[in-house]
C-alpha cells in the first residue's frame, strides 16, 4: 500500500531558489504528495513564489523548528519528509520512500550531495553521510523523514534556535535506527561558497560541540548567524 507523504519546506527569504525546487516537486503531487511551504516572515516574494505550486502555504514565527511543527502539524500525511528550500530530491524519492517498511515506528535520511565541483565538497559529502550512519545523528541538509506517528511520540522538534537537527535524532534514536538511503539528495553550497569552506566547517563544528557541552542554542544561533561579520 502506497504511503500518504507530506513534504515540509520551513523558508525564509528563498525566493530565488524556492521556485526551481517547488517545480521540481511537482510530478510528486501528481502521486499525491501533500507540499506544504511554512513562511517565516519572508520580506522578498518567498509566498507568492509559492502560490500555485503546493498545497498549503503558511505563515508563522521565524524560527525553523517552529515552522517544521507547524507544517507537520497541518499535514495529513503517515510520513513527514523536512526539506530546505535549496535542496532537490532525487527522481527515484518516491520510489524509495514507499519501499521502507510500514513500520509506525522509523525514521531516517537521505546521502547529501553538494552542488559544487571542488574536490573538498565530495571530502565533507563523504564525512557527512559516513557520521549519521555511524551517530545516528541527522543534519537538515540531508533531508530527514519520519512517520508522523513517531514525530508525535517524541513531541517534534524541540523549540530551540538551532540544532534542532541533532536534539530530535537523539530522541528518535531511543526508538529506532535512521534508515541511511543511499540515494542522494542535492543541497546548495552557497553557505560555503560564501564564507568560505574551512571557515564554515569549522564554525560548524564549533556550534556543534559547544551544543553537546550544553551550550545555549540560541546564543550559537547568534554566532552562527552573525558568521559573515
Amino acid at each position: 500500500m502506497q504511503k500518504k507523504i507530506a513534504i515540509i519546506i520551513p523558508t525564509l527569504n528563498e525566493a530565488k531558489v524556492l521556485p526551481t525546487t517547488l517545480l521540481l516537486l511537482q510530478p510528486l503531487r501528481q502521486h499525491g504528495v501533500e507540499l506544504i511551504v511554512v513562511d517565516g516572515g519572508s520580506v522578498d516574494k518567498t509566498r507568492e513564489a509559492a502560490q500555485g505550486l503546493v498545497d498549503h502555504c503558511i505563515e508563522s514565527t521565524a524560527g525553523r523548528a517552529h515552522q517544521m511543527n507547524q507544517g507537520a502539524s497541518l499535514a495529513t500525511a503517515d510520513l513527514l519528509v523536512f526539506l530546505h528550500a535549496d535542496t532537490q530530491l532525487p527522481d527515484d524519492a518516491y520510489q524509495l520512500l514507499n519501499g521502507i517498511p510500514s513500520d509506525s515506528v522509523y525514521w531516517g535520511r537521505f546521502n547529501v550531495r553538494l552542488d559544487g565541483p571542488q574536490w573538498a565538497f565530495r571530502l565533507i559529502e563523504h564525512m557527512m553521510n559516513w557520521r549519521s550512519c555511524l551517530t545516528g545523528m541527522v543534519t537538515g541538509d540531508q533531508v530527514m523523514f519520519v512517520s508522523k506517528a513517531l514525530f508525535e511520540r517524541v513531541q517534534g522538534f524541540p523549540s530551540i534556535a538551532l540544532m534542532e537537527d541533532i536534539a530530535i535524532s537523539k530522541r528518535l534514536k531511543k526508538y529506532a535506527k535512521p534508515v541511511c538511503l543511499k540515494s542522494t539528495v542535492l543541497t546548495s553550497s552557497r553557505r560555503w561558497k560564501q564564507q568560505g569552506i574551512l571557515r564554515t566547517v569549522l564554525l560548524m563544528w564549533c556550534c556543534r560541540l559547544a551544543y553537546f557541552f550544553n551550550a545555549d542554542p540560541a546564543a550559537l544561533a547568534k554566532k552562527y548567524a552573525n558568521r559573515d561579520h
